[in-house]
């Protein structure tokens, strides 16, 4: 049975964030698992289990982001009412540094001498920022699942001007103080707040960084010099385009000298029932 430990990471800006460290809490190799928008560890738990051996163990926590609406809690806190709200639909995007640096942190507190961070669908984004910021600094290699730009899908999705009209009402609330009022569900169907629905679906925003949907530089994906490994899903429901076009161009586009890629064809956005796969991938990555 594999060993399996609930841990509480306290970030550098002291966030309280959630987790499992799977596997011997002594190994070598730690694997960070990053979830993806308003998700959470539980859905990359399938993904966890065949990445762990004698050598290797699995830390999936919850970043700020986790669910659509949750409590961003911190260390000490005495007034629950004094901490705001996180979640997918309220979460700022840089702050992802401070979630992953704290979980990085963790893991090399355990022994862990080899670190790789495998980010899934927002969690790529994460995994690229936290590496442009913090220079790759303390890690080994990261891997990046179905890592999409969310513009792309908004523009793949939008009808009658709804992006636009969506984008000109977050903008107004943000010019008045008021960057985390939600947007009123008849503008726009998802649960986002003005500052988040602005990261995510805007072409100038720091977290559209896979710039395949407009002719953008892509800066800060240039920046990353750590190994990488990118895995696409061959029947992404998110896709606005082939996989094989989108992996083109991050082969394009990657500046790292050791890159990677995969199609899984068949596999939709979650790789749901893929897991041993993606598994297989990762091992051969990290071995190599």
């Amino acid at each position: 049975m594999t060993p399996c430990h609930v841990v509480e990471i306290t970030t550098p800006k002291r966030v309280v964030l959630d987790g499992l460290w799977l596997g011997k809490p002594s190994a070598k190799t730690a694997v960070i698992l990053i979830h993806g928008l308003a998700g959470s560890f539980w859905r990359r738990l399938p993904l966890a289990y065949p990445l762990i051996d004698r050598r290797t163990a699995v830390l999936a926590f919850n970043n700020r982001g986790h669910d659509r609406i949750s409590r961003i809690i911190r260390s000490g806190e005495k007034k629950a009412g004094k901490s705001r709200w996180g979640g997918g639909a309220s979460e700022v995007f840089e702050e992802c540094v401070d979630d992953i640096q704290g979980a990085i942190s963790f893991a090399r507190k355990r022994g862990a001498k080899r670190i790789y961070l495998v980010g899934h669908s927002t969690g790529c984004q994460k995994s690229v920022y936290w590496a442009y910021k913090k220079k790759g600094k303390g890690i080994k290699g990261m891997i990046l699942l179905a890592g999409l730009s969310d513009y792309s899908v908004a523009l793949r999705d939008d009808k009658n001007g709804r992006l636009a009209r969506a984008t000109k009402y977050a903008r107004a609330l943000v010019r008045r103080g008021k960057k985390h009022e939600l947007l009123p569900q008849s503008l726009w169907p998802a649960i986002d707040d003005a500052q988040r629905f602005l990261s995510l679906y805007t072409p100038d925003s720091a977290e559209e960084m896979f710039t395949y949907a407009q002719r953008k530089v892509p800066r800060i994906f240039h920046s990353v010099k750590v190994p990488i490994l990118a895995v696409f899903a061959g029947a992404d429901e998110f896709g606005d385009r082939p996989a094989q076009e989108i992996a083109a161009w991050y082969a394009k586009n990657a500046r790292t000298k050791t890159y990677k890629s995969v199609i899984v064809p068949g596999a939709r956005h979650g790789f749901k029932g893929f897991e041993r796969r993606i598994a297989r991938e990762i091992r051969r990555f990290i071995k190599g």
